[in-house]
């Protein structure tokens, strides 16, 4: 239980501020598509896509909504949008190892000289901790309703910060998704 909901929880801090690392973001986009045709969407689930609990996924729907109106496009309801939009979030684990060095001596490469062949004192480089870091990404599709063809799709990563805040939860992940949004709708091809 208590796992779950650290993921689940985790969906929200995925973007939040842990350390000194910014958002990554990237994106794809289909070239023959006009996306200044598109006027409206519509919220759709992913199969077999892993839930959000309740609150986080209104969170993260409530953030990517303000996106989308900036960019012009109204959402609704009706089953005649334009656009279908999706989400998915995912938590990975990696492992950081910290060490430290004792920084003392010359190592090999002194040569000769006053102290011989091969330098003088050894420095030594031991091993500290081992720490996890959660790492999080928020991908977002974009269909074309006529087509269901996937037209865009973007994707935010950002080391999570399990400890934050949840106003500073909502802060980041709002800028991760200002930060990805940049990015919508692709500039039109010059012919």
């Amino acid at each position: 239980m208590k796992r779950s909901l650290f993921l689940a929880f985790a969906g929200l801090l995925l973007l939040t501020a842990g350390t000194a690392n910014a958002q990554d973001v990237r994106y794809n986009f289909d070239k023959n598509t006009d996306f200044s045709r598109f006027k409206t969407y519509k919220w759709v689930n992913v199969k077999d896509a892993p839930k959000l609990n309740d609150l986080v996924d209104k969170q993260i729907k409530a953030s990517i909504d303000t996106q989308l109106a900036s960019k012009g496009l109204v959402r609704t309801d009706d089953e005649k949008a334009d656009l279908y939009v999706a989400y998915q979030a995912a938590v990975g684990q990696e492992k950081q190892f910290s060490s430290y060095s004792s920084g003392w001596g010359y190592g090999n490469g002194w040569g000769g000289g006053w102290y011989g062949p091969g330098g003088g004192m050894a420095s030594t480089t031991t091993t500290g901790q081992t720490d996890t870091i959660y790492v999080g990404q928020l991908g977002v599709d974009m269909y074309d309703s006529a087509n269901k063809d996937l037209v865009w799709r973007g994707i935010a990563s950002k080391t999570i910060d399990e400890k934050a805040k949840p106003e500073k939860q909502q802060k980041n992940l709002d800028k991760a998704l200002k930060k990805l949004f940049k990015n919508y709708p692709p500039a039109a091809e010059k012919k």
